[in-house]
């Protein structure tokens, strides 16, 4: 079997999405089905690190920079599959490779999206190809969380296969420890202030190492905000034992958490947090921000890690507790290693991915080359989508718009003509 996976990369991009892709792909492969990825880039693709592991790693990739519409991107994924004839096509991320996959399942290849996250982003995704059109619906959705997947079957969605798979994880054979003394603290992620509050996290962590004794953070990431935690450290956290280690690859970030003790992530929203997955495996304990999406699934108060309700006075006692509490550490550390090894490993996610690929495929025939129309009517444009969107300007659809009907009336003549 063979699958289409598709993405968005760019240089210093660092998200759960692409630790994703870079695990579950080579999961697939040991189970014989061979995958490809189609990545639309915002940098030049030998900056952009999810294709330069491909290429390590011999999975065939192919990209295209951010093209100037989506139309554009549209043809571009119809052509790719063209070439490669994939058996299953996962659009995920992008808005072209979804409304391409309308006549990628005309062609009876099967597609499948994936809600990674609890944003109006992803809403929308659901609105155009789960809940609407249904000439754009998509076979089949893979939701990463128990909450993401009820926030879907809430709306009833007809013809679409819905089912829960998250994005898994490596489990190492070795795992943190403490027995008193120095905790440290993590945070792993985007450096954004949208969704992560990246700034008043890292005020946070400034805050607790200087008020409570034997504690040390480190933020590992990058992203668009990083100035302003430089910033923020140069301000606050000079001569305290807190340090900014930048973006580490996902294949090596276990190996940053098994010397750390807590994970601390204080979000808005999550989908299932990929960091807090692999800081659990690790047995590193969370501290996380109550969130209605995502965090509660893995975190149970006091059993599988530490929940606060805000970013001030609750996380810095949380962390005081923790540090003056070994035993307690331990035996949360332990649950948390337990959870993630029994239900969110790599291999078991990947089995579930198996399943899923063979069940979409049982349900369709024959396939066929998709087309590639030479004129394009989208949906009109989702106001949730448009950050990813990129329709041509008015004027550019009215010539469009009369071009076709002239054709149309043109070739109606001809047809008169001939009879």
């Amino acid at each position: 079997m063979k699958v289409t996976f598709c993405s968005y990369n760019e240089r210093n991009h660092v998200a759960g999405p692409d630790a994703w892709i870079q695990r579950l792909l080579p999961a697939l492969r040991s189970r014989g089905i061979e995958s490809e990825l189609l990545l639309i880039t915002g940098s030049p693709a030998d900056e952009c690190p999810t294709i330069s592991w491909a290429h390590e790693n011999a999975f065939a990739c192919s990209s295209i920079f951010w093209p100037k519409y989506t139309e554009d991107g549209v043809r571009w994924f119809l052509q790719r599959v063209r070439e490669s004839r994939p058996d299953v096509f996962v659009a995920s991320l992008t808005v072209p490779a979804h409304y391409a996959g309308r006549w990628i399942r005309a062609a009876g290849i099967p597609t499948v999206g994936v809600m990674h996250s609890d944003e109006p982003y992803y809403h929308g995704l659901i609105d155009e190809f789960v809940c609407g059109r249904s000439a754009f619906q998509l076979s089949g959705l893979v939701c990463v969380s128990e909450f993401l997947e009820q926030e879907v079957l809430k709306r009833q969605p007809n013809g679409v296969v819905i089912r829960r798979i998250p994005c898994g994880t490596p489990v190492p054979n070795r795992f943190s420890t403490f027995n008193g003394g120095r905790l440290r603290l993590a945070y792993v992620g985007r450096l954004v202030e949208e969704q992560k509050r990246i700034s008043e996290v890292t005020r946070a962590l400034c805050r607790v190492v200087r008020e409570v004794p034997n504690i040390e953070a480190a933020i590992y990431g990058d992203g668009p905000d990083r100035a302003n935690v430089e910033a923020i450290l140069r301000q606050e956290g000079t001569g305290w034992p807190i340090r900014l280690e930048g973006r580490v690859p996902s294949e090596e970030i276990q190996e940053h958490l098994l010397r750390c003790h807590a994970l601390v992530l204080l979000s808005d929203y999550e989908g299932l947090p990929v960091a807090l997955m692999e800081a659990m495996a690790c047995g590193v304990v969370p501290i996380c921000l109550r969130i209605r999406s995502g965090v509660t699934e893995l975190v149970d108060d006091g059993v599988t890690g530490l929940l606060v309700d805000d970013r001030g006075d609750g996380f810095v006692s949380a962390v005081r507790r923790l540090a003056s509490q070994p035993e307690s550490w331990q035996r949360l550390s332990e649950a948390a290693r337990h959870k993630v090894c029994r239900d969110y490993s790599n291999d078991a996610c990947a089995a579930r991915w198996e399943e899923l690929f063979l069940e979409l495929k049982s349900r369709v025939g024959a396939t066929c080359l998709p087309k590639v129309p030479a004129w394009l009517r989208l949906p009109p444009l989702h106001p949730d989508l448009a950050v990813r969107d990129f329709r041509p300007p008015r004027w550019h659809r009215l010539v469009f718009d009369k071009t076709r009907d002239a054709a149309w009336g043109v070739k109606q003549k001809i047809i008169g003509v001939l009879r």
